[in-house]
């Protein structure tokens, strides 16, 4: 950790040894990063170790597919302690929700690397994901009770409002825009027609990327390959880094880190990066 300042990236690398492959380690060498969340490694961890490097401490947990989900946490420093799964205990959720606490001083942070299901509508893969969100949805309290200081990141495979994807009509019948699974946010860090939206309604969780950029379209965080959604900047904001209300009045800076071009792009997400001082 560099100081009292603690810099969380979190990027859904649709494949870590492509994302590498593609030029990651260039975006991660000039980044100072001392916290990296990963989700879609589909990698093993000698994988993952091998990638990053002897400086960083890697957390994985791998989904019980091979090759698909799984999700990491690598740091500068090691982690006190960390645990995985959420929800009932026949729910499998591995290689998508792996928590951590970091020692930042003499302050706790707890970091969950977090990848919710894509789902589709009106099929089983969505029954999955609502699932999901209903154990996310009890474990955020938990996870205040054991930390004030708490952060949920990750590709959550929701946009939470208009603002988070700028083909909005077109998608209201889509998963990742239902409005039933709109509602968890509301739920989460409050609806946009409520007066504490953002600011303690709900679970009291800040949106730190909603707070930071204000009323505006995006920043998007995740574009199609297909066709030129990227250069139009077609896209959906659905990495986030939500923040418990302690830990939201840290933030120092928020940025997504948008390639300058489609052929710069290592992975269809980008990376959301945030900047804590304690």
């Amino acid at each position: 950790m560099s100081g009292t300042t603690v810099r969380l990236a979190s990027v859904n690398v649709n494949g870590v040894r492509a994302a590498f492959r593609k030029g990651m380690a260039g975006w991660l060498d000039g980044r100072g990063v001392d916290i990296l969340a990963l989700q879609e490694v589909r990698a093993e961890t000698s994988d993952l170790t091998g990638l990053l490097g002897p400086q960083w401490n890697v957390l994985h947990d791998a989904a019980t597919a091979k090759g698909r989900a799984g999700v990491a946490i690598a740091s500068r420093g090691a982690a006190q302690i960390h645990r995985v799964a959420i929800g009932d205990t026949d729910f499998d959720t591995a290689g998508r929700w792996l928590e951590a606490d970091y020692a930042v001083g003499d302050a706790l942070l707890t970091v969950v690397s977090a990848y919710v299901h894509s789902g589709e509508a009106g099929t089983p893969k969505q029954d999955e994901k609502f699932r999901f969100l209903d154990a996310m949805q009890a474990r955020l309290p938990q996870l205040t009770d054991h930390n004030p200081l708490a952060v949920v990141v990750g590709d959550l495979n929701v946009a939470h409002r208009r603002l988070d994807i700028r083909n909005w009509r077109g998608n209201q019948k889509a998963s990742g825009f239902l409005p039933e699974e709109r509602a968890y946010w509301d739920r989460f860090v409050g609806a946009e027609d409520d007066e504490r939206y953002n600011a303690g309604a709900g679970l009291g969780w800040v949106d730190v990327g909603r707070r930071s950029a204000g009323e505006v379209d995006g920043p998007y965080t995740w574009w199609s390959w297909r066709g030129s959604a990227f250069d139009n900047d077609t896209g959906w904001r659905i990495d986030y880094q939500l923040a418990s209300p302690a830990l939201a009045e840290h933030v120092a800076a928020y940025r997504v880190d948008r390639a300058r071009s489609r052929d710069g792009r290592w992975s269809d997400h980008t990376p959301v990066v945030v900047d804590y001082t304690f």
